[in-house]
């Protein structure tokens, strides 16, 4: 099979090949355009991974352009965070720009539209603006002001501009048809006033401000993009984005829609994700349980992970929903699982420990016990692991009265110690309550290694580490934020199913090198999950975060829920 027959195809790809080949355009330009309002997340992935492919694949070029046309929910700290984060899923552009760099061409680009009749200065409030637009059965009311003439709708909007009047009480609209099918059509607002708060880039220069509508395609046409790709619900403005282009005379993007990407049990609302933060129900826009690229990086989610999954989706103009595409998120954690087992390496912590004495083994001895570090990467060598007398094991591990078909340790049943011996169980020490606190055991020191001489055999080989070299941390365990599938329905319900056990902190204990890492450090806690360093982890404290199990739990628990 030639490089050719293994290129991606879908219909947006198709659609850019075509526009090539008829000459409609003789080069490729996309852009980004996040509003700087909030932190990306999963569901903006998809759209920068499309914008960025089609420009790559085409020899072409990406704009970062920030949509900063409202002052009232945007900010610097979201910008310089929106760059960094699709810099760590690997996106490259030309340049960055902002709507902000176009305001005075806009404007003019709007006084021309007065000129020509196509705009006009409304004086009603932005209630009555609301209920004359009509509904999708009945057409809207004409304003009693869309009349005006040409040289009083230029004198209002220039005193619009230089602050003359309180915000709410005049917009710029485009004269188009009140009775249009399509209501985005029903003479569109284009400029309100805002005298407060001050633009984060151009401070109180400017009273007034774009709506999407009328800066987008405009901002399209002033950098020569020439294909401009957005998510469907942008589908009924496309003919307003063509009428604005064409009534001006200037360059002709073209808009192609996609169906926009969300995940189960999470949402992608930015104020739903807002109130989660602003009313502490997550600890942060970096949660690790929330669905932002800063939260699942701090979890440790790998951006070739996210990249992976997001391509692996593909592309559609069919949404599963009213969202658009709803993914598995078990699909996600699949992706993170596989890039993981690659290149983490194994390191053995206990999250509930159990001591365990070696009645036999001596006192003050400690060996080093030879551990691989990766069995998926040959060049990534081996370890060596402190051994003495007390260890802990898992609670888990370990029953004084078994379960049919428990083979791991119990009165005098034989397991292996991970890269070590065999041992045995003799005795349990128990508190007041009848509680096991201390288990006894024996260890045959011919099994060094983990291995009989005389061939005998366990069914059981369970994790440990000396609990005299062990460095106690703090395991934080992450689950689902939600119980419900689809928690984006009703205005309040995604409350209503917060998972009450989505993140549990157990003291645990972790082999001695796991003190010294650095925040963002991934590894494969055996036997128990994918785990990476939090911010907060010290060398005297260090704290570790579940990524991902080391299998699809959840998948069980739905199917005997079934």
């Amino acid at each position: 099979m030639n490089s050719e027959e293994t290129k991606p195809t879908d219909f947006i790809r198709e659609a850019v090949a075509e526009d090539l080949k008829n000459g409609r355009f003789n080069y490729v330009r996309t852009r980004l355009p996040p509003e700087p309002n909030g932190y990306l997340h999963i569901g903006h992935v998809k759209a920068f991974m499309i914008d960025y492919l089609i420009a790559k694949e085409n020899n072409g070029e990406l704009i970062l352009r920030f949509d900063d046309t409202n002052p009232t929910k945007e900010e610097t700290e979201f910008v310089d965070a929106i760059i960094e984060d699709a810099r760590w899923l690997g996106i490259e552009w030309k340049e960055v720009t902002f709507a902000s760099d176009y305001f005075a061409l806009l404007y003019d680009w709007a006084v021309q539209l007065v000129k020509k009749g196509l705009a006009y200065v409304d004086d009603q409030s932005p209630e009555e603006v609301s209920v004359n637009r009509g509904t999708f059965t009945e057409p809207g009311k004409e304003s009693p002001y869309r009349n005006r003439s040409v040289e009083e709708n230029l004198d209002l909007l220039e005193r619009m501009k230089n602050g003359e009047f309180p915000d709410g009480s005049r917009v710029l609209r485009a004269k188009i048809d009140m009775s249009h099918p399509n209501i985005n059509m029903r003479d569109p607002v284009m400029y309100r006033i805002i005298h407060e708060p001050a633009h984060h880039r151009t401070g109180n220069k400017w009273k007034i401000y774009p709506l999407y509508d009328w800066s987008h395609g405009q901002n399209d046409a002033m950098e020569g993009i020439t294909h401009s790709l957005c998510s469907l619900e942008y589908l009924n403005h496309r003919p307003l984005y063509e009428w604005f282009l064409e009534q001006l005379d200037v360059f002709r993007s073209r808009q192609i829609e996609f169906a926009r990407l969300n995940l189960n049990y999470t949402v992608m609302s930015k104020r739903k994700l807002r109130r989660l933060v602003e009313e502490n129900y997550v600890n942060g826009w970096d949660d690790p349980r929330m669905p932002t690229l800063r939260g699942m990086r701090r979890r440790g989610y790998t951006a070739e992970a996210i990249v992976d999954f997001v391509q692996r989706m593909g592309i559609s103009t069919v949404a599963t929903s009213n969202a658009g595409v709803i993914a598995d998120i078990a699909f996600l954690e699949s992706r993170v699982r596989d890039d993981l087992n690659k290149h983490s390496l194994r390191r053995m912590a206990v999250l509930k420990p159990l001591k365990v004495v070696i009645d036999n083994y001596p006192d003050d001895l400690v060996e080093e016990m030879d551990a691989v570090n990766n069995p998926e990467d040959p060049n990534a060598g081996t370890r060596k692991i402190p051994f003495s007398k007390v260890l802990y094991i898992e609670q888990d591990d370990f029953r004084e009265t078994p379960p049919p078909k428990y083979y791991r340790l119990y009165p005098g049943n034989e397991v292996r110690l991970r890269y070590a011996y065999f041992i045995k169980c003799a005795h349990v020490v128990k508190n007041e309550n009848g509680e096991v606190v201390e288990v006894h055991v024996t260890y045959d020191p011919t099994t060094r290694g983990g291995d009989s001489p005389d061939g005998r055999k366990v069914k059981s080989t369970i994790h440990w580490v000396s609990a005299r070299h062990a460095k106690e941390a703090e395991i934080r365990m992450y689950d689902r934020l939600f119980t419900k599938e689809d928690p984006e329905e009703g205005e309040d319900g995604f409350l209503a199913c917060l998972n009450p056990n989505s993140l549990s902190v157990h003291t645990g204990y972790v082999e001695p090198r796991l003190a010294q890492t650095k925040p963002g450090d991934r590894f494969q806690f055996e036997r128990q999950g994918y785990f990476c360093t939090d911010p907060d982890s010290t060398d005297d404290n260090p704290v570790f975060n579940l990524t991902v199990s080391l299998k699809d739990t959840w998948a069980k628990i739905e199917k005997k829920s079934k």
